[in-house]
């Protein structure tokens, strides 16, 4: 019968020996392979535009104005206004609104209030009746009552004649300022509005990220015979032709001047 063995009690059972796993070094240095390559950018071409395109020689802008003064030798605002102040209120009250609604408004309003002390007298709550198809007419009418009563009190219920004292007004800034003089006065102001701004900047006349860039700028470039009126020819350029959203460049008149890269003509 074969003999049995068992183990001692006691005993310990004895393990194999087992390859031990080797632990990899990290290397803390940086290798060539594991440096993540900078990403290949496309280089994009720049959109030829107003800025980057050659500027209007000074034969250009006088060939541009020569023919606006030619098809339209006298242009006139489009506000409706009895005498500067009117035009003061006029203009006040067009921020932010057309002059077509501006003048439906101010027809019925200038028949009883033509002068500051009989604006003041009206008061701001009928002011208000008046011109209340008006964006902001709240506040615009509370403006126009404090303009009038600083120009009985301060000005003798005239309007300045200086762009500093129209612009401490209520309710008046630099443009409110350049159409009064402008068209009050006869100076040679140029005011900008949103048309002048879009067809200085669109056309390379007078490029600029700000309406006082663009003010300066067509100061610069436009012949002083030409100055009294540039403002509403622009404006008008603007309104009726260099539309915002669909220019009507075929019948542009400087369509061959402009330095607009998507016209059509």
């Amino acid at each position: 019968m074969p003999k049995i063995t068992r183990p001692k009690i006691g005993m310990k059972s004895v393990r194999k020996p087992t390859k031990s796993r080797r632990t990899k070094k990290v290397s803390t240095k940086f290798s060539p392979r594991t440096v993540a390559k900078p990403r290949h950018t496309k280089t994009v071409a720049r959109k030829p535009g107003a800025k980057s395109s050659r500027p209007w020689t000074p034969a250009e802008v006088r060939e541009a104005f020569g023919r606006f003064r030619t098809a339209n030798p006298d242009p006139k605002g489009e506000l409706e206004h009895l005498n500067p102040f009117t035009l003061l209120v006029a203009v006040v009250l067009s921020a932010q609104a057309t002059d077509a609604g501006v003048n439906r408004a101010t027809r019925s309003l200038f028949a009883v209030a033509d002068t500051p002390q009989k604006m003041v007298a009206l008061g701001e709550e009928k002011l208000r009746d008046y011109i209340k198809t008006i964006g902001l007419y709240r506040t615009k009418a509370k403006n126009v009552i404090a303009l009038s009563g600083k120009l009985i009190n301060e000005f003798g219920g005239e309007v300045p004649r200086s762009r500093a004292e129209i612009e401490s007004l209520p309710g008046a800034g630099r443009k409110t300022a350049n159409v009064v003089l402008n068209m009050a006065f006869g100076e040679r102001t140029l005011a900008v509005d949103t048309h002048v701004f879009r067809v200085a900047n669109r056309t390379g006349l007078a490029p600029g990220k700000t309406p006082l860039e663009v003010e300066l700028g067509l100061e610069r470039v436009i012949p002083d015979e030409f100055m009294l009126h540039a403002h509403h020819w622009l404006i008008l350029h603007g309104r009726y032709t260099c539309l915002a959203r669909k220019p009507r460049c075929e019948v542009c008149l400087i369509n061959d001047l402009c330095r607009w890269p998507e016209k059509t003509v």
